[in-house]
Protein backbone atom coordinates (compact mmCIF):
# COMPACT_ATOMS: atom_id res chain seq x y z
CA UNK A 1 0.00 0.00 0.00
CA UNK A 2 1.36 3.52 -1.21
CA UNK A 3 0.47 6.16 0.54
CA UNK A 4 -2.55 8.54 -0.77
CA UNK A 5 -0.59 11.38 -1.44
CA UNK A 6 2.47 12.45 -2.84
CA UNK A 7 3.81 15.05 0.15
CA UNK A 8 6.86 13.70 1.20
CA UNK A 9 10.10 14.42 0.00
CA UNK A 10 13.16 12.18 0.68
CA UNK A 11 16.49 14.50 2.55
CA UNK A 12 18.23 12.91 -0.84
CA UNK A 13 15.59 14.70 -2.95
CA UNK A 14 16.20 17.87 -0.64
CA UNK A 15 20.09 18.15 -0.80
CA UNK A 16 19.53 17.86 -5.02
CA UNK A 17 17.56 20.75 -5.07
CA UNK A 18 19.63 22.84 -2.48
CA UNK A 19 18.79 26.85 -3.23
CA UNK A 20 16.60 25.97 -6.72
CA UNK A 21 14.32 28.50 -7.84
CA UNK A 22 10.55 27.68 -7.14
CA UNK A 23 11.57 25.49 -3.97
CA UNK A 24 11.27 27.49 -0.71
CA UNK A 25 12.79 25.25 2.30
CA UNK A 26 11.11 26.16 5.72
CA UNK A 27 12.44 24.66 9.09
CA UNK A 28 10.34 24.77 12.47
CA UNK A 29 11.97 23.91 15.06
CA UNK A 30 9.97 23.30 18.65
CA UNK A 31 13.36 23.96 20.18
CA UNK A 32 13.76 27.81 18.13
CA UNK A 33 17.35 28.00 19.11
CA UNK A 34 18.35 25.44 16.75
CA UNK A 35 18.04 27.35 13.51
CA UNK A 36 20.60 29.35 14.28
CA UNK A 37 23.56 26.38 15.09
CA UNK A 38 23.14 25.78 11.86
CA UNK A 39 20.72 24.41 9.04
CA UNK A 40 19.89 23.26 5.57
CA UNK A 41 21.17 25.68 3.20
CA UNK A 42 18.91 27.88 1.66
CA UNK A 43 16.57 27.41 4.55
CA UNK A 44 14.71 29.92 5.80
CA UNK A 45 13.61 29.98 9.65
CA UNK A 46 9.59 29.98 10.74
CA UNK A 47 9.33 30.40 14.44
CA UNK A 48 6.29 29.42 15.42
CA UNK A 49 5.84 30.86 18.84
CA UNK A 50 6.15 34.42 16.97
CA UNK A 51 5.28 33.92 13.60
CA UNK A 52 2.02 32.02 13.73
CA UNK A 53 0.27 33.11 17.33
CA UNK A 54 -1.46 36.43 17.80
CA UNK A 55 0.45 38.48 20.28
CA UNK A 56 -2.11 38.47 22.79
CA UNK A 57 -5.63 36.45 21.57
CA UNK A 58 -5.68 32.68 22.18
CA UNK A 59 -6.00 31.85 18.84
CA UNK A 60 -3.63 32.27 15.50
CA UNK A 61 -2.67 35.49 13.40
CA UNK A 62 -5.56 36.36 10.68
CA UNK A 63 -5.14 35.08 7.12
CA UNK A 64 -3.49 39.00 5.80
CA UNK A 65 -0.76 38.32 8.62
CA UNK A 66 -0.38 34.69 6.82
CA UNK A 67 0.22 36.26 3.27
CA UNK A 68 2.57 39.10 4.67
CA UNK A 69 4.48 36.13 6.49
CA UNK A 70 4.83 33.86 3.24
CA UNK A 71 6.00 37.14 1.52
CA UNK A 72 8.47 37.64 4.04
CA UNK A 73 9.58 34.43 3.46
CA UNK A 74 10.20 34.77 -0.17
CA UNK A 75 7.10 32.78 -0.95
CA UNK A 76 5.74 33.05 -4.48
CA UNK A 77 2.36 31.73 -5.32
CA UNK A 78 3.27 28.83 -7.31
CA UNK A 79 6.70 28.09 -5.40
CA UNK A 80 6.73 24.43 -4.29
CA UNK A 81 7.12 24.77 0.45
CA UNK A 82 9.25 22.27 1.95
CA UNK A 83 9.12 22.10 5.43
CA UNK A 84 10.97 20.04 7.84
CA UNK A 85 12.47 20.40 11.56
CA UNK A 86 13.45 18.39 14.75
CA UNK A 87 11.60 15.65 16.92
CA UNK A 88 10.25 13.37 13.57
CA UNK A 89 8.84 16.67 11.73
CA UNK A 90 6.79 17.25 14.96
CA UNK A 91 6.50 21.65 14.32
CA UNK A 92 6.98 21.02 10.64
CA UNK A 93 3.75 19.12 10.42
CA UNK A 94 2.09 21.47 12.73
CA UNK A 95 2.55 24.56 10.15
CA UNK A 96 1.98 22.23 7.45
CA UNK A 97 -1.30 21.80 9.30
CA UNK A 98 -1.51 25.73 9.76
CA UNK A 99 -0.75 26.95 6.44
CA UNK A 100 -3.40 24.36 4.98
CA UNK A 101 -5.80 25.46 7.40
CA UNK A 102 -5.17 28.81 6.45
CA UNK A 103 -5.73 28.25 2.51
CA UNK A 104 -2.32 28.38 1.60
CA UNK A 105 -2.74 26.86 -2.48
CA UNK A 106 1.07 25.85 -2.58
CA UNK A 107 2.54 22.08 -2.85
CA UNK A 108 3.31 21.81 0.30
CA UNK A 109 5.65 18.74 1.38
CA UNK A 110 7.43 17.57 4.57
CA UNK A 111 11.17 16.32 4.19
CA UNK A 112 10.86 12.98 5.77
CA UNK A 113 12.87 12.19 8.69
CA UNK A 114 13.50 15.97 9.44
CA UNK A 115 15.78 18.05 11.07
CA UNK A 116 17.25 14.87 12.67
CA UNK A 117 17.70 12.68 9.32
CA UNK A 118 19.26 15.20 7.84
CA UNK A 119 21.87 15.99 10.67
CA UNK A 120 22.61 12.01 11.15
CA UNK A 121 23.17 11.66 7.85
CA UNK A 122 26.30 14.58 7.31
CA UNK A 123 24.53 16.72 4.96
CA UNK A 124 25.47 20.23 4.42
CA UNK A 125 24.94 23.11 6.78
CA UNK A 126 25.51 26.80 7.58
CA UNK A 127 24.93 29.56 10.14
CA UNK A 128 24.44 32.03 7.27
CA UNK A 129 20.48 32.98 6.71
CA UNK A 130 19.87 33.26 3.08
CA UNK A 131 18.91 36.25 1.63
CA UNK A 132 15.99 36.18 0.33
CA UNK A 133 13.83 38.52 -2.01
CA UNK A 134 10.31 39.24 -0.40
CA UNK A 135 7.32 38.71 -2.21
CA UNK A 136 3.33 40.20 -2.58
CA UNK A 137 1.80 36.98 -1.79
CA UNK A 138 -2.12 36.92 -2.66
CA UNK A 139 -5.29 36.95 -0.01
CA UNK A 140 -6.22 33.96 1.55
CA UNK A 141 -9.63 32.20 3.17
CA UNK A 142 -9.07 30.18 5.92
CA UNK A 143 -10.53 26.46 5.08
CA UNK A 144 -12.38 25.98 8.53
CA UNK A 145 -12.88 22.06 7.70
CA UNK A 146 -9.82 21.10 8.66
CA UNK A 147 -10.03 22.88 12.30
CA UNK A 148 -12.38 21.78 15.45
CA UNK A 149 -13.89 24.46 18.16
CA UNK A 150 -14.08 23.33 21.54
CA UNK A 151 -18.62 23.36 20.84
CA UNK A 152 -18.21 21.22 17.60
CA UNK A 153 -15.77 18.80 19.66
CA UNK A 154 -18.33 18.20 22.62
CA UNK A 155 -21.43 17.50 19.83
CA UNK A 156 -19.10 15.08 18.08
CA UNK A 157 -19.74 13.04 21.09
CA UNK A 158 -22.95 12.27 20.30
CA UNK A 159 -20.99 10.57 16.54
CA UNK A 160 -18.69 8.97 18.66
CA UNK A 161 -20.98 7.00 20.70
CA UNK A 162 -23.25 6.08 17.82
CA UNK A 163 -19.89 5.53 16.03
CA UNK A 164 -19.55 7.56 13.08
CA UNK A 165 -17.12 9.29 14.54
CA UNK A 166 -13.99 9.52 16.36
CA UNK A 167 -11.74 11.20 18.76
CA UNK A 168 -8.22 10.94 18.80
CA UNK A 169 -5.85 11.44 21.83
CA UNK A 170 -1.90 11.53 20.39
CA UNK A 171 -0.59 12.25 24.02
CA UNK A 172 1.03 10.22 26.25
CA UNK A 173 -0.35 7.51 27.63
CA UNK A 174 0.40 9.14 31.60
CA UNK A 175 -1.11 12.29 30.04
CA UNK A 176 -4.27 10.12 28.77
CA UNK A 177 -4.90 8.57 32.05
CA UNK A 178 -4.45 11.84 34.02
CA UNK A 179 -1.71 10.19 35.33
CA UNK A 180 -0.17 13.78 34.58
CA UNK A 181 -0.81 16.95 32.88
CA UNK A 182 2.12 17.74 30.94
CA UNK A 183 4.00 16.31 27.89
CA UNK A 184 7.01 13.71 29.38
CA UNK A 185 10.30 15.70 30.51
CA UNK A 186 8.30 19.39 30.05
CA UNK A 187 7.04 20.70 33.32
CA UNK A 188 3.37 21.33 34.53
CA UNK A 189 1.62 23.57 31.85
CA UNK A 190 -1.13 25.20 34.18
CA UNK A 191 -3.89 22.45 33.45
CA UNK A 192 -6.59 22.34 35.94
CA UNK A 193 -7.57 18.44 35.24
CA UNK A 194 -6.27 15.67 33.78
CA UNK A 195 -7.59 12.43 31.59
CA UNK A 196 -9.24 12.91 28.39
CA UNK A 197 -12.15 13.58 26.23
CA UNK A 198 -14.64 11.39 27.01
CA UNK A 199 -14.64 8.70 24.09
CA UNK A 200 -10.94 9.28 22.77
CA UNK A 201 -8.52 6.55 21.70
CA UNK A 202 -5.07 6.59 22.92
CA UNK A 203 -2.93 6.61 20.25
CA UNK A 204 0.37 8.46 21.04
CA UNK A 205 1.83 10.55 17.80
CA UNK A 206 5.55 8.57 17.83
CA UNK A 207 4.08 5.40 17.37
CA UNK A 208 3.28 7.20 13.64
CA UNK A 209 7.52 6.76 13.16
CA UNK A 210 10.61 5.17 12.98
CA UNK A 211 13.29 5.91 15.08
CA UNK A 212 15.17 7.90 12.56
CA UNK A 213 12.08 10.21 12.03
CA UNK A 214 10.85 9.01 9.10
CA UNK A 215 7.09 7.71 8.81
CA UNK A 216 6.02 4.14 8.99
CA UNK A 217 4.45 2.69 5.90
CA UNK A 218 1.32 2.71 5.15
CA UNK A 219 0.36 0.18 6.30
CA UNK A 220 1.52 -0.13 9.33
CA UNK A 221 0.37 2.94 9.99
CA UNK A 222 -3.59 1.69 8.48
CA UNK A 223 -2.96 -1.32 11.13
CA UNK A 224 -1.81 1.35 13.95
CA UNK A 225 -5.02 3.48 13.49
CA UNK A 226 -7.60 0.78 12.30
CA UNK A 227 -6.93 -1.47 15.13
CA UNK A 228 -8.31 1.52 17.60
CA UNK A 229 -11.23 1.68 15.61
CA UNK A 230 -10.47 4.93 13.82
CA UNK A 231 -11.41 3.74 10.28
CA UNK A 232 -12.08 5.97 6.60
CA UNK A 233 -15.60 6.20 7.15
CA UNK A 234 -15.47 8.20 10.33
CA UNK A 235 -15.30 11.74 11.15
CA UNK A 236 -12.26 12.20 13.06
CA UNK A 237 -10.92 14.76 15.25
CA UNK A 238 -7.12 14.81 16.91
CA UNK A 239 -5.98 16.44 19.91
CA UNK A 240 -3.45 17.14 22.24
CA UNK A 241 -2.21 19.65 24.41
CA UNK A 242 -2.01 22.36 22.01
CA UNK A 243 -2.55 20.95 18.46
CA UNK A 244 1.21 20.68 17.71
CA UNK A 245 1.46 16.65 18.50
CA UNK A 246 -1.94 16.25 17.40
CA UNK A 247 -0.90 18.54 13.62
CA UNK A 248 1.06 15.30 13.13
CA UNK A 249 -1.29 12.99 13.80
CA UNK A 250 -3.87 15.10 11.89
CA UNK A 251 -0.69 14.92 8.43
CA UNK A 252 -0.48 10.94 8.60
CA UNK A 253 -4.38 10.25 8.77
CA UNK A 254 -5.19 13.17 6.25
CA UNK A 255 -2.58 13.35 4.39
CA UNK A 256 -0.68 9.94 4.26
CA UNK A 257 -3.27 7.10 4.55
CA UNK A 258 -5.89 9.77 2.58
CA UNK A 259 -9.07 9.80 5.46
CA UNK A 260 -11.53 11.93 3.82
CA UNK A 261 -12.59 14.00 6.95
CA UNK A 262 -9.79 14.36 10.00
CA UNK A 263 -9.83 18.18 12.19
CA UNK A 264 -7.48 19.18 14.85
CA UNK A 265 -8.88 20.65 17.80
CA UNK A 266 -6.80 23.29 18.50
CA UNK A 267 -7.93 24.34 22.09
CA UNK A 268 -7.05 20.67 22.66
CA UNK A 269 -6.56 19.47 26.33
CA UNK A 270 -5.55 23.38 27.79
CA UNK A 271 -8.69 24.19 26.55
CA UNK A 272 -10.80 21.39 27.33
CA UNK A 273 -9.42 20.66 30.85
CA UNK A 274 -9.81 23.78 32.18
CA UNK A 275 -13.20 24.10 30.78
CA UNK A 276 -15.68 24.46 32.93
CA UNK A 277 -19.04 22.39 32.30
CA UNK A 278 -16.82 20.10 29.92
CA UNK A 279 -16.93 16.09 30.92
CA UNK A 280 -13.72 14.42 30.86
CA UNK A 281 -12.91 10.34 31.84
CA UNK A 282 -9.47 9.18 33.86
CA UNK A 283 -8.24 5.96 34.07
CA UNK A 284 -5.86 6.12 36.39
CA UNK A 285 -6.73 6.36 40.21
CA UNK A 286 -4.05 7.21 43.26
CA UNK A 287 -5.84 4.73 45.48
Amino acid sequence: MDYAKDVLVSTDWVEQNLNQDGIRLIEVDEDILLYDTGHAPGAVKLDWQVDLWHPVERDFITPDKVSELLGRLGVGEGDTIVLYGDKSNWWAAYAYWFLSYSGVKNTLKLMNGGRQKWVAEGRPTTTDAPSVEATTYPALTRDDSLRAYRDEVKAHLESVKGGTGALVDVRSPDEFSGKVTHMPNYPQEGVLRGGHIPGARSIPWAKATNEDGTFKSADELKALYEGEGVTADKDVIAYCRIAERSSHSWFVLRELLGYPKVRNYDGSWTEWGNAVGLPIEKSYSEA
